[in-house]
């Protein structure tokens, strides 16, 4: 269920024809999650027609940005999350995030055309609110990444299970082992260990020559 906070928000973009879709983990609700994050996250569209309508949108929640940066189009464009807070007088305000490029995921454009739309009950208005969510298929197209970034055997495990074709796909031991009942945690200590003592390799060249930099400027 979306917390009623979070449909007040999205009602409120809907009201002023605002080009948002939802995402994150409470778009993960929307379609089956069994968990979801407190905050809000919102893909937006930034062109000069539709940004008055999402600035009208923020306006009318009196949401604040709290973080840097500052909510200005060219640091959306350049892929950065710009965060609101929104006041409510029942709740603790609602942190909200949006961005408009995000790594590894298509245009917004493409990505407004794929949506899903979902009609609610908002009860405020004793009517429905229709939410625009992103497309199952763009929310999971990062999979792979947290298939091989994952660091948690338990959460590997539950993505394992929840994403059989895309874990079919991976070469990674820890997913293997997943898929096969075999050790998740005693894969991941391997990689660990893997990971350090390629990081020490990494380094310790360029801490030596930091060190010789240092002797050097302290000889003149």
């Amino acid at each position: 269920m979306i917390p009623t906070q979070i449909l007040r928000v999205l009602s409120t973009m809907h009201q002023f024809e605002a080009r948002v879709l939802l995402m994150g983990g409470q778009a993960c609700v929307l379609y089956g999650a069994a968990e979801y994050s407190r905050d809000l996250d919102l893909a937006v569209m930034v062109t000069p027609d539709a940004l008055p309508k999402l600035c009208a949108g923020l306006d009318a929640l009196n949401a604040t940005v709290i973080a840097v940066p500052q909510f200005d189009v060219k640091y959306l464009e350049r892929g950065h999350a710009v965060h609101f807070s929104v006041p409510d007088e029942q709740f603790a305000p609602l942190r909200v995030d949006l961005m408009s490029r995000m790594r590894g995921v298509d245009e917004f454009s493409a990505l407004w055309n794929r949506r899903t739309s979902i009609a609610l009950p908002d009860n405020a208005a004793d009517g429905e609110i229709v939410i625009d969510v992103m497309a199952l298929e763009d929310l999971v197209s990062q999979v792979d990444f947290w298939l091989a970034e994952l660091r948690s055997p338990e959460f590997l495990v539950e993505l394992v299970v929840r994403s059989p074709i895309g874990a079919a796909r991976s070469t990674r031991p820890a997913v293997i082992a997943a898929i096969t009942g075999g050790d998740v945690a005693e894969q991941m200590s391997k990689e660990q260990l893997r990971a350090m003592s390629a990081d020490r390799e990494y380094w310790m060249p360029l801490r030596r020559e930091l060190e010789s930099l240092r002797h050097a400027a302290r000889r003149i």
